[in-house]
């Protein structure tokens, strides 16, 4: 009974370490494509790729293969009192710490950028004053986001993404700085997908790769519009600071 026992126990435990240790279990998710905006929200360029290019790849399964960062910071400033100067103002502000609320409170991908989303798309409406309607809108309790802002820790969290932002090689010069696992697109941003499926390595690649990867050889690299990153001194007095 007992060498029945250690025979049983000896095959679950080697099954296991087979389970834990067979490199196709791993690949799915050893081999997903990095893919990291950095942006700040009121950039109406930033809102135009989160709007209506980003949202596609939940929709025709490239998400599937890929690890998704959000970093609203974009190019605003710290001044040494830790205060945050937006390049769109005290609005932009707001918002950039609202989604980076909204990120920290919800971890899960398809929540946080349901949310994001659907305030990125008011300020393509010109209808971002509203953000708050993006509650209800995604069915999503406003109390973690809201707390998170007015506690200090979605100012913290803007500090994070700060540090982020700066530490980027070759630093960014406008946004949406779009990179790929680890490579900046630069005005080429709207060609994404593309870039993921040429970096992706795995196996079983999304059949929207295909038509992407054809669009790239075919087409030379776009100057898509962005919203560039300029010294505080050349902005004007719209930018407002705002300590959180």
């Amino acid at each position: 009974m007992a060498s029945s026992s250690r025979a049983l126990l000896f095959s679950a435990l080697f099954l296991l370490s087979t389970l834990s240790f067979n490199p196709l279990i791993c690949t799915a998710k050893d081999s997903r494509v990095s893919l990291a905006l950095y942006y700040e929200t009121l950039c109406p360029y930033s809102a135009n790729f989160i709007v209506n290019y980003l949202a596609k790849i939940f929709d025709n399964g490239l998400i599937s293969i890929v690890d998704l960062d959000l970093i609203p910071y974009g190019n605003a400033r710290v001044a040494s009192n830790g205060t945050i100067t937006c390049q769109h103002g005290k609005y932009e502000c707001l918002l950039n710490t609202i989604e980076a609320c909204a990120i920290d409170a919800w971890p899960d991908l398809d929540v946080h950028f349901s949310f994001i989303n659907c305030v990125e798309t008011l300020v393509v409406e010109h209808k971002y004053l509203e953000w708050e309607s993006c509650f209800a809108n995604t069915g999503l309790d406003s109390k973690p986001v809201s707390e998170c802002y007015e506690n200090g820790d979605g100012h913290k969290l803007e500090l994070k993404y700060a540090a982020k932002t700066d530490a980027l090689e070759p630093p960014h010069r406008y946004v949406p700085w779009v990179v790929v696992d680890g490579e900046p697109l630069y005005e080429d941003y709207e060609n994404f997908e593309a870039y993921i499926c040429k970096a992706y390595k795995g196996n079983n690649r999304p059949e929207v790769c295909d038509a992407a990867l054809i669009k790239l050889s075919k087409a030379k690299k776009s100057r898509n519009a962005v919203c560039h990153n300029k010294d505080v001194s050349l902005f004007d007095g719209k930018r407002i600071e705002m300590v959180v």
